[in-house]
């Protein structure tokens, strides 16, 4: 079984606690999905936060949905001027017996223009 790492990312549309929550629970939830992926292929994830969102840590979604034995942390993103705002971009580590070429990332909504060369 080799490690892969899977990303993605999502804009929310306002800095609330319970948007966050929402949206990122939703793009933890297509990341598994889309991968064929339990709980337990998860080795680390890795949050980070555009400086535009104080509202809440991503890592609390991935606590709400019962990924509680995994290592979780968050960071702010790089502060870069006309980048979109309010991203919340996840780098899951993984367990898989997939190529690196059929790991599915994913990108929700607007963020989709992040990585168009990626996003599915």
């Amino acid at each position: 079984m080799a490690v892969r790492a899977v990303r993605g990312a999502v804009q929310l549309e306002r800095d609330e606690a319970g948007h966050m929550d929402e949206q990122v629970g939703a793009l933890l939830t297509a990341v598994l999905e889309r991968n064929e992926l339990t709980t337990d292929d998860l080795i680390s994830i890795w949050f980070t936060a555009t400086p535009d969102l104080h509202s809440d840590f991503p890592a609390g979604a991935a606590r709400r949905l019962g990924i509680v034995d995994v290592p979780l942390i968050c960071a702010q993103e790089l502060d870069v001027e006309g980048a979109m705002p309010r991203v919340v971009r996840v780098l899951a580590h993984i367990a898989s017996d997939k190529p690196r070429a059929d790991i599915t990332h994913v990108y929700l909504g607007a963020a989709a223009a992040l990585r168009k060369d990626i996003a599915q």
